[in-house]
Formats: structure tokens, sequence, C-alpha cells
């Protein structure tokens, strides 16, 4: 039995950068972090890689680099939760107790939900941005493309980073008109959801992105088959009006966001909702069980985008809140449910979608951030992976 004061689970954004905080305010604190993972990575700008427009190795660091100083780094995976009792078991049989638990566990990509997909990702021109050995055969395809259907899906599922299934989509519609392929090729997007955005004042303008690239889109559309080496996709319908129709759709690029969930460690414990992740307050990111666990990041059960602007924004209220439980104060910080998108539409132009839980802009410059701009797109490609590494991961902000 191992015991410890502050248990963290998860080594990645979430973690981390809750953890680099917890010591600004108080570097007496002990904190371990159950990591098993050897490399960290900076995710988002996998999709600038598949664009050919991003080294995918300036996206990978060892875990060990950005493990802030001080902290005791369990190399471990959790494999069951047990809140009664204030432990947790490792894989390797080790029991750790804890007083206080933050659950940073991020997303599960669930690939095998998709019939044929494993076994042809990464050929027959099937890609994917949400992975990081899969990132790069993204951009092999389009730079190789020479007309056809190139097919883009959503899934029907909570996803990691929301945009990123338009990115590269837009980035390819742009790609395809540089080079004179646009009038050659037909733009498919096929979509779980309902609409293209859920926040009003930027859907209006990425409405007028798919127009320009004559995108024809398909939505509450569930991906469930692929067959790569005959080039087809099977799509079965999810709505009211389309229930159980099903849709075989060829294609000569098929890029694939899978269907995500909260890990099974995390979606079988006590600690989950109904859906699967830590039921959390959505505004203190306290357990509305165990008021000692609290939770943040892609894996919380909270109504918030799931990207790293929101991990931001959440890190601080956790901090502040678990300080305050542990001094039996009240817990008077609230996440406001603020997210950041920031949408690549092409070759140096985005939209910066800033919102909050009643999906209302909640923007940070003063200027109109639904049109789209050159300025937002240097933030994206150049400040953004610096910030992420030297003041996000490090706690300093």
């Amino acid at each position: 039995m191992k015991s410890v004061q502050i248990l963290i689970v998860g080594g990645g954004n979430a973690g981390i950068s809750t953890a680099s905080q917890l010591l600004r305010k108080d570097k007496h604190l002990q904190i371990s972090i159950v990591e098993p993972s050897e490399f960290h990575y900076y995710q988002p700008a996998w999709t600038l890689v598949g664009a050919g427009i991003y080294n995918i190795r300036k996206t990978k660091r060892t875990e060990a680099s950005v493990m802030p100083k001080g902290i005791d780094w369990i190399r471990g995976r959790v494999e069951g939760f047990d809140p009664v009792n204030n432990r947790v078991s490792l894989s390797d049989g080790t029991i750790v107790s804890y007083q206080y638990m933050i659950v940073a566990t991020g997303i599960q990509m669930n690939w095998n939900e998709i019939k044929g997909l494993p076994e042809t990702l990464g050929k027959n021109g099937v890609c994917s941005n949400y992975k990081f050995d899969t990132a790069p055969y993204t951009w092999e395809v389009l730079k190789n493309f020479k007309g056809g259907k190139a097919v883009f899906t959503s899934a029907h599922t909570a996803v990691k980073c929301g945009g990123a299934p338009h990115k590269i989509m837009w980035l390819t519609g742009d790609y395809l008109r540089k080079h004179g392929l646009l009038n050659k090729t037909q733009i498919d997007y096929w979509s779980g959801g309902s609409r293209l955005f859920g926040v009003e004042k930027y859907e209006k303008s990425l409405l007028k992105v798919a127009e320009r690239n004559h995108v024809h889109m398909h939505f509450t559309q569930k991906l469930v088959e692929v067959d790569g080496p005959n080039h087809r996709a099977k799509f079965v319908g999810i709505g009211k009006e389309n229930e159980g129709q099903e849709t075989w759709v060829d294609f000569d690029l098929l890029h694939v966001t899978p269907p995500q969930s909260a890990p099974d460690v995390v979606r079988n414990s006590p600690l989950a909702n109904e859906a699967g992740w830590v039921n959390v307050d959505q505004y203190t990111l306290q357990h509305k069980v165990y008021p000692n666990v609290f939770s943040l990041g892609d894996v919380a059960g909270i109504p918030a985008a799931k990207t790293g602007a929101a991990v931001r924004k959440q890190a601080p209220v956790l901090v502040n809140n678990l300080l305050a439980y542990k001094n039996g104060w009240a817990l008077d910080a609230k996440y406001s449910g603020y997210s950041s998108c920031p949408v690549v539409t092409g070759y140096g132009k985005l939209i910066l979608c800033e919102f909050d839980y009643t999906n209302q802009p909640r923007e940070t410059f003063p200027i109109d951030q639904s049109k789209e701009r050159w300025s937002m797109f240097m933030l994206k490609r150049w400040l953004l992976p610096w910030l992420y590494w030297n003041q996000i991961l490090p706690g300093k902000m």
C-alpha cells in the first residue's frame, strides 16, 4: 500500500497543468501523478500535420520533460477506483490510497467500434488526425490526391476538439482549390451531429466556408464500417427521420473521427455518471458523491467542449476549490463552461470560436472573431504551441 496526499490520475494537459498550479499555490503539497506513458503530445497541432504545415516530431516530448519538479511520478496504469475507501488499484497490483484525488484521464478512442477500420487505417486512403501515428498519412493522401471523392466524418459521440473534423476538411478544400483540383472533387461531410457548429455566430461563417468548398453535408449519420480495399464506407442514420437507414459511400480519401468515450476504467467505476463521465458539479468540478474527488478535462462529466482551452480555464477553478475543501472553506470558484475552438478554415485563415455553457460567444479580442483572419491562424500555428509547452504545462497561465 502506497499512501499519498493528492493523487492525480493522468499526466496529460489537465493533469500536468493542474499539478503545476497546485505547487505554485503551495510548494509543500505532496502530489503524485499516475501516468504510464513515456511520451507527452501536443495534439492540437495534428490538424496542421495532416495538412503538411507542421512537423509531427515537434508535437512529441518525453513525459519526464513535462513532469513538474517535486512531483512523485507513479509510472503505472489505474485499473480500478475505490472512492469509498479512498484508494485506486494499479495494473501491477499496487494499491494507492489518497486524501484527495483529481481524475484527469482524458478521453478514449474507440477505433474498434467501426468494423474494418483498425485494419485499413493508415492505408487505402483511410486517414485520421486523431492519432500520432496516422496524422502524417493524412498529408500523404492529400498531396497525392488527384480528384474524386473526399469524405470526412464526425462521430456521433462527444469528441475531443469538436472542430477538428472540420479543420482538415476546410484545409483540404483550400489545398485542392490552390492546385486546381476542387472542381474535380466532391467533398462530403458525414456527421453524427445535427448541425455544423453549436454556436450560431460561428456556424454562419462556417456554412459560408462549406459553400465555398462545395461541401455536401449529411447529418445524424453514424459511421459503422469501412471497407478499405474497395474504398467504401457504410453509414447508418440515427435521427428521427433516417433511423436505421444504411448508406454505402465510395471514397478516394476518407478522414475518420473515431467514436470516443470516457476510459473504460472510469465508466465502469463508482465515479461515473450515467453517460460514463466523472460525475462532477459543472461549476465547482467537485464530485457529486465523493467530495474529496475532483475532475477536469475531457473525462469530466460537464456539458463543455472537450478542448485544451477548456482545461486552461478549469484548472485554476479546480485548484482553488480543492484547496478550499482541504481547508474547510466554501468552494467559491466557478467554471463558466468557457471553451475555445480555433477553427482553421484554410491555409492562413482561421475563425477563433470562444463560448461558454450557454453557447454564447465569449471572445478575447476586440474584433469580430467569426471572421476568417490570418492573424488568428498565426496564433494557432506559432503562439499556441509555445504557450502550451512554456506557460500552460508549467502552470503559469
